[in-house]
Order: structure tokens, then C-alpha cells, then sequence
């Protein structure tokens, strides 16, 4: 897949795709449902658009992070879905203060050349969220590129959303956020150092940063684990916590995780951590033993979920 940051001067090979179009937070079903619509709207190069950073975080850069998962975890799914062109294009001012007219003759038309365009069809676009599914399907007709409306999907009463999923995982219901996802909800990123303290109780873990993310529920889970560099490139299995480690003080919140049967240095690696399932809360205990006694039980409980996985 290839990756372009901007809609103006792109080669002639990247041009002429048919495109599904949105922020694509957590790739879910939905998502899916927009790519695949795309896919089958006309014989082209499937491209996905979509925005960096996203605009929700461009008008309200204080509010606290929702995201679903960083740049890296969405390029990577979005490549596992066979797309050939991820349009990332940069939600500055201009970007945000196009009209619909301008946004589909610009941006479109003149820099992307597009065939086709799906999205969903809650879809808002151009300046004030001013053009929806139906602009946009007006001006395709205006401007000579097709246009498909996907509709919205989901599982009864639950319409599947990147806000739904964030309730599931808030909550810790994995397997639900699962439901709507897809896939597994992951946690991609390098592995940094840290303090080490894991490897002197006997828990040797892969630090992780969660900064920008939308935070599950804090607390212990059962992962599985894919090492995406180096040479120990591979699929385990592991527990994992998530959250400040309230044991030894205040801390950020990140994520740690344990391999199970893995002694190589994963330092500057990049690591998948998929959530399976949430074992408990995170809590402080009394002595160190105690600790290291509930991460055995959680250790145990956490094989046993994913021996058949």
C-alpha cells in the first residue's frame, strides 16, 4: 500500500481510484462495509481518504484523547484490507475551510482524480460540516465522478460505531467491541524502555506508550501478541496491564506486556498487542509478594483463555 500526504501533485499512477472516504477510526465493520462498497463501485485502484490529524482533534486539540487506534495501527489494517492508495491527507485551516464545491473540485477532481467515491451515510464534509452524502452524490453528478452510499450497519439495537466500541472498551467488553470491530482492538506501538521493575519480580514486560489514545478499562487482560520487527518477528501470547501502576507511586498510564515463554530483548521493536480479554481492575497491594501472587493467578487465568487461540 502506498501512503500520500497530500491531494496536490501526486503521480499519474496514484490518480484515478475509486475511494472510500472518512476517518476510518478503529477500521470496524462499518468502515469495512464503505471499503468493500468502494472495491466493487467500478475496475480502478482502491484508495482510502481519509485525515491526519483527525478533525475532531484539529477544532478541540484540549479534549481528552479518544482515538481508537494511532496512524501506524490504521495504516496497517487498512493494508491487511488490500487497499492500494491511503490518501492521508493534512486537516489544516485551508482543508477545513473548503466548501463542499471546493473540497470536490480540488481536492477530488483536480489533485485525486478520483473515479469513485463511497462513504457512509452519516458522512458530513467542507467547511461548518456543511456537505453530507447526499452534497456529495449531487456534485459527483455535477462534476463526473460516481458516488456510492453505504448504509450504515450493525447487530440488532447496536448500530456498529467508533463510539460504540469505545463504550465496550471503557467498560471492558472486549469481546463486544470485538462484535463491532472485526478484529481484535489492538495496540500498536514500539517497545520503550522502562523501569524495569517487571523483569526483577519475574515478569519481564514490553513497555508501551498509550499517549493520544482512547483508554480501555485500566487494569489486567489476556493478549495475544504480534512482533511485527526484527528477529524475533512472530505470534505469542501474553498478559498484559494497562494503566499508571498505582503499586509505586503516580505514573502515566501505559501498557505492559508479558510474553509468555520469551526471553529476547524487544527494546526499539514494534509490537500488535491484541486485548482478548479483561481479567480485572488494576489495584495496589500490601507487599510485593501479594503482587507477584496475583500475577501468577492472572498469568494462569490468562493461558487458559488463550490456549485455543
Amino acid at each position: 500500500m502506498r501512503i500520500h500526504h497530500d491531494w496536490k501533485a501526486l503521480p499519474l499512477d496514484a490518480r484515478g481510484a475509486t475511494v472510500a472516504m472518512g476517518n476510518f477510526d478503529g477500521v470496524h465493520l462499518g468502515h469495512r462495509s464503505v471499503i468493500d462498497a468502494a472495491r466493487a463501485a467500478c475496475d480502478a485502484p482502491l484508495g482510502v481518504i481519509t485525515f491526519e490529524p483527525h478533525p475532531r482533534e484539529f477544532f478541540a486539540p484540549d479534549a481528552p484523547a479518544f482515538r481508537l487506534m494511532n496512524v501506524e495501527s490504521r495504516a496497517n489494517r487498512l493494508a491487511r484490507l488490500g487497499v492500494d492508495h491511503l490518501y492521508q491527507l493534512p486537516f489544516d485551516a485551508v482543508l477545513a475551510g473548503l466548501t463542499p464545491e471546493a473540497f470536490a473540485r480540488e481536492v477530488l477532481v483536480e489533485g485525486l482524480g478520483v473515479r469513485h467515491v463511497t462513504v457512509g451515510l452519516d458522512f458530513c464534509f467542507g467547511r461548518k460540516r456543511s456537505g453530507n452524502a447526499q452534497t456529495l452524490a449531487q456534485l459527483g453528478r455535477e462534476m463526473g465522478f460516481g458516488v456510492t452510499v453505504a448504509p450504515l450497519i450493525g447487530d440488532g439495537a447496536v448500530q456498529y460505531s467508533s463510539t460504540a466500541i469505545r463504550d465496550a472498551l471503557s467498560e471492558g467488553r472486549t469481546r463486544d467491541a470485538e462484535r463491532m470491530l472485526g478484529h481484535w482492538h489492538r495496540i500498536d506501538g514500539e517497545v520503550l524502555h522502562g523501569d524495569k521493575r517487571g523483569r526483577d519480580l519475574g515478569y519481564p514486560t514490553a513497555n508501551m506508550a498509550v499517549d493520544g489514545l482512547h483508554l480501555p478499562a485500566l487494569g489486567i487482560y489476556a493478549v495475544l501478541v504480534d512482533v511485527l520487527t526484527g528477529p524475533e518477528r512472530g505470534s505469542y501470547k501474553g498478559v498484559a496491564s494497562l494503566g499508571v501502576r498505582p503499586m509505586f507511586g503516580e505514573n502515566r498510564p501505559n501498557l505492559e506486556v508479558h510474553v509468555f515463554d520469551f526471553a529476547a530483548d524487544l527494546y526499539g521493536q514494534h509490537l500488535s498487542v491484541a486485548l482478548v480479554e479483561y481479567l480485572r481492575p488494576e489495584a495496589k497491594f500490601d507487599s510485593l509478594e501479594a503482587l507477584v501472587a496475583q500475577m501468577d493467578r492472572d498469568s494462569a487465568r490468562a493461558r487458559e483463555i488463550l490456549a485455543t487461540r
